[in-house]
């Protein structure tokens, strides 16, 4: 199978999406980490921005197995997109230099498992502009933060999305699943986009193998 990308971050109900650590926590449950878990243990890459990419590589190598996806998030491979960074030291991650979207373009034509973009407002908006992200996974979390970089920053291009998956959480996050809209398919119409189709495939390969 081809790769998927799938981009899931935590994101306030005014659209910020900037130091997570300091907002989120309050409305973590065992519904949120199995959003978390599940889409982390479905990847076989984790993708990164610059900035996502020097926290992690600052805190998460320090964790022990008793942290909770420390192993998972340590071990898998990590792809770090950035023209900045001279290298990347942490465990079985590659830098992607120049254009992120004709790299990422290139790895998702040939077979291969699929990759979780977490954070980075920045890739997320490039990728998402140009029809590179498959999925977007919003996390609404039910506070308004009034400062801080949102995800949709700037002037990004109009994009329609199909929302295919919606669930309210016990403590009123949303989690919300899209997909890019391929274009002339109109919403509701019989012809199914192949971005939904695949999501539609993946999630029923995933029941049937439970």
């Amino acid at each position: 199978a081809m790769p998927k990308i799938t981009a899931q971050l935590f994101v306030s109900v005014d659209g910020v999406v900037e130091a997570p650590e300091i907002w989120h926590f309050d409305f973590w449950n065992d519904q949120m980490e199995a959003a978390v878990g599940t889409l982390l243990h479905a990847a076989d890459t984790m993708l990164l921005g610059r900035a996502t990419y020097e926290i992690f590589a600052a805190s998460w190598p320090e964790r022990g197995s008793d942290d909770l996806f420390a192993d998972r998030i340590n071990s898998m491979p990590k792809l770090v997109a950035s023209n900045t960074l001279p290298e990347v030291t942490w465990r079985n991650s590659r830098l992607i230099t120049g254009d992120a979207t004709t790299e990422l373009t290139r790895i998702k034509a040939e077979p291969g498992g699929d990759i979780m973009l977490t954070g980075s407002p920045t890739l997320v908006q490039s990728l998402l502009a140009a029809g590179v992200l498959d999925e977007l996974n919003l996390l609404v979390h039910p506070v308004v933060l009034g400062t801080g970089r949102r995800l949709f920053d700037g002037s990004p291009p109009k994009t329609a999305l199909t929302l295919t998956e919606a669930v309210t959480f016990t403590t009123g996050v949303l989690n919300l699943t899209y997909t890019a809209r391929v274009a002339g398919v109109a919403p509701g119409n019989q012809q199914r986009s192949r971005a939904s189709a695949t999501f539609s495939a993946t999630r029923a390969s995933g029941r049937a193998s439970r």
